[in-house]
């Protein structure tokens, strides 16, 4: 299925995709895209979505996941990126956090904050969590997996790495996560790891990679962050970028008010936003 969140900001309903690409509305099965509908998928078992009534138009569409207690964020996860950024692949992930007030819908504006020299893009393949994940081994780990989305990963590099400390505080700004548009059940994608992955900013193809590409796969990452921490239904891991980011062209390319950035993954769809500036 695909799961995606539909109306205006803090008012999204549940929805899904039927097989002519309409949005038919889920409210009267499932209060929200979120941690129990996406923890036991047994409302979704015989049901006929062509029942269910279609929305008309086309509405706005939030994230297509509700109640992200974590947004979990891995770096230099792709070894031609981590070529392009100078930097050696690390022995392990590196783990750091995106602020969850950071998400938005998938085509919402996207917001240079103030005091901003570098924003930057990155496409990124999101990973679900479908049921509570501890200690989980490699081998389980699909198990705990809801479904796949689009991330835009969106950066700025001076607040990463210059302004001292960890990187959060340069992917935590506000519309920095744009998640969407839906929530491909892991059942619809058979290989995660085989997925063409695109970025194009005002028409211009910035990022052409693929998950082959990922150091750590998706299995392997459930595993080892549930090592750490208990992943939650609901959570988000966004699992790294291929090479094209802004910071890796000489001279850098950064995102200015009015610049357009189309985004998508093979089988998940795409995401378009204006950069605007606060």
């Amino acid at each position: 299925m695909k799961l995606l969140r539909y109306g205006p900001e803090g008012l999204e309903k549940p929805g899904v995709l039927d097989a002519d690409g309409r949005i038919r509305d889920l409210s009267g099965v499932i209060a929200d895209i979120a941690g129990p509908a996406i923890a036991d998928f047994a409302w979704a078992r015989g049901l006929d979505i062509d029942s269910l009534p279609v929305v008309d138009g086309s509405p706005r569409l939030g994230a297509c996941v509700a109640g992200t207690g974590k947004f979990i964020c891995i770096g230099l996860n792709y070894a031609d990126h981590a070529a392009e950024s100078g930097l050696e692949v690390p022995p392990e992930p590196v783990i750091f956090m995106k602020a969850t007030s950071a998400i938005t819908g998938p085509n919402d504006d996207v917001i240079i904050p103030r005091g901003s020299v570098a924003t930057d893009w990155e496409v990124e393949l999101g990973v679900v969590i479908g049921k509570k994940a501890k200690y989980v081994t490699q081998a389980e780990a699909m198990d705990h997996v809801a479904g796949y989305c689009v991330i835009n990963d969106v950066s700025e590099r001076d607040f990463q790495t210059k302004r001292s400390g960890q990187w959060t505080k340069g992917k935590s700004c506000d519309s920095f996560g744009p998640i969407g548009p839906w929530l491909v059940t892991r059942d619809e994608i058979g290989n995660p790891q085989s997925l063409r992955m695109w970025l194009a900013v005002n028409g211009a193809t910035k990022q052409n990679g693929t998950t082959e590409t990922m150091v750590y796969g998706v299995s392997y990452l459930v595993s080892y962050l549930s090592q750490f921490m208990t992943l939650h239904p609901g959570d988000v891991i966004s699992t790294g970028t291929p090479p094209g980011v802004g910071l890796g062209f000489k001279p850098p390319q950064y995102l200015k008010a009015g610049d357009v950035i189309e985004l998508g993954i093979e089988g998940l769809g795409t995401q378009k936003q204006v950069v605007v500036a606060d």
